[in-house]
């Protein structure tokens, strides 16, 4: 019979309520888009990466944003580069060398960005760097664009403040681009505000513990008001992983009565679409705090990204699937990590990601099968996905044969011959066995199947398939063959 991928990875709590792991794949459903699809959904790999720019500064990568008029900046620690469309990265100047995330806001006129502490702005039409000294601006750890105001929150504090209109290069690095009086503060809760996001031409306040919403009435006293009614019981618990796609804000959750829960804001609301795996895997990192969170777009599937430096962990969550899986990078001894990127933009047609450890500038490519690594140009990617529990009742059964429903014979290695390996448990999905490998097809050999026969009897048991080939592949499933043990 053919066993089939439908449901969804890391949703129960427990293994045994739901062992499927997915890594290094994301997931199409097919009975949307075509009810004759011989499976219900298929898995496809995530993108790999290869080099797009290489600054030699081996530092992490910080911050990255494509602005307004097309052009890119990029921070490296202390260093600032302008990205030109033919990629080289022209250093424009320094700042303070921290350990926090840059955030990014542009008017057409200006680039302004901020690091914790100071505030920082570029002229777009000279690249001139400069800090902005206008006594009025105060500490921040984020900068958006709403209205032809830069709004900023004032670090530590329930205060944000704002710039002047379409305020220029000049003004930010002398005086006049802040007025005193244009600052203002969260009213329903005075937790300090760690976050603020432009979504659907509306402001988000995004606190510790709660979040307002703010809209621009043009009022004299002060541009922005609370927009009544649009108060959200929930504020951030990692300050970095406030991201937004079109009209939706994700962050992982934290107020009065605990953390740790992922939402999704859209409108005045927010949605959980963490799972109870997630919410248990998150908290038993040691630090939940430092995540970082970014989107993006591949193919049509648009994915919203968590990286998590203490754990060195990675997960994507697929706005089209709902679905999570995991996001990793595969070192030298084959072990899985973090992935390479810390940041993200959409520049130049490319999805680019700065490198965390030697700050290289990497492209997303949804074909490429390898990922570009500090000490080798090419390093394997480790896919693996597991299967729903198999049990019939508690009964005892024989499984006679196993068939991996994959894509085969893609490799355009002539000499190699690509290998997938099965692995299954027997104790609900605690712990595996050896895997056992086979072939997944030499060039051009699409018939090939990967099959495992004479696997043994289990009352519940769980299979898994894991494959690190630098090839095109697309997972269908399987095909099992079992019968009920004498008994």
């Amino acid at each position: 019979m053919r066993f089939e991928l439908v449901s969804t990875p890391y949703a129960g709590r427990s293994v045994i309520a739901s062992g499927q792991e997915c890594v290094n794949l994301y997931a199409e459903i097919n009975a949307s888009l075509d009810p004759q699809a011989p499976a219900k959904t298929t898995y496809y790999p995530t993108p790999g990466t290869v080099l797009y720019s290489d600054p030699q500064f081996l530092k992490g990568a910080r911050g990255s944003y494509r602005t307004s008029l097309g052009t890119a900046f990029y921070v490296i620690g202390q260093n600032v580069y302008f990205l030109t469309s033919n990629r080289v990265l022209i250093f424009i100047g320094a700042i303070a060398d921290r350990q926090s995330q840059i955030k990014f806001s542009d008017n057409g006129l200006v680039c302004t960005f901020v690091d914790g502490v100071n505030g920082y702005v570029i002229d777009l039409a000279t690249n001139a760097l400069g800090i902005i000294t206008d006594p009025n601006f105060y500490s921040a750890d984020y900068v958006t664009l709403l209205d032809t105001f830069f709004i900023y929150n004032r670090s530590g504090t329930d205060q944000f403040f704002i710039s002047g209109s379409n305020v220029t290069y000049t003004l930010m690095t002398t005086t006049g681009a802040f007025d005193p009086l244009d600052i203002a503060a969260k009213s329903g809760f005075n937790d300090p505000i760690v976050g603020i996001v432009a979504v659907h031409r509306e402001l988000w306040l995004i606190g510790a513990l709660t979040t307002e919403v703010w809209i621009g009435t043009g009022a004299a006293d002060f541009y922005f008001q609370e927009q009544q009614g649009a108060y959200i019981n929930h504020g951030c618990a990692a300050q970095y992983s406030i991201a937004t796609m079109d009209v939706l804000c994700f962050f992982i959750m934290q107020d009065q009565q605990g953390s740790g829960i992922v939402v999704q804001g859209q409108g005045y609301d927010v949605t959980e679409i963490s799972t109870p795996r997630i919410v248990s895997e998150f908290k038993s990192y040691a630090d939940l705090t430092d995540a970082i969170g970014f989107c993006f777009q591949i193919e049509d599937h648009a994915f919203y990204c968590l990286v998590f430096p203490t754990a060195n962990k990675g997960w994507m969550y697929d706005l089209t699937t709902k679905q999570w899986a995991e996001w990793n990078w595969t070192d030298g001894n084959g072990n899985l990590n973090r992935p390479r990127p810390n940041c993200c933009m959409f520049a130049y047609g490319v999805n680019l990601v700065g490198d965390w450890e030697n700050g290289c500038l990497l492209q997303l490519d949804i074909n490429t099968f390898t990922d570009y690594t500090p000490v080798a140009p090419t390093g394997p990617i480790t896919r693996i996905r597991t299967f729903p529990h198999l049990n019939d009742n508690n009964d005892r059964s024989t499984t006679l044969s196993f068939d991996a429903d994959i894509q085969v014979g893609t490799t355009d290695d002539q000499e190699l011959d690509p290998q997938i390996s099965l692995s299954w448990s027997d104790n609900k999905g605690v712990s595996y066995g050896n895997p056992v490998m086979q072939s997944m097809g030499k060039t051009g050999d699409f018939l090939n199947t990967a099959t495992w026969n004479r696997l043994g009897q289990a009352r519940d048991r769980i299979f898994k398939l894991s494959w690190s080939e630098p090839i095109k592949t697309a997972l269908n499933g399987g095909f099992i063959e079992r019968k009920k043990a004498r008994t």
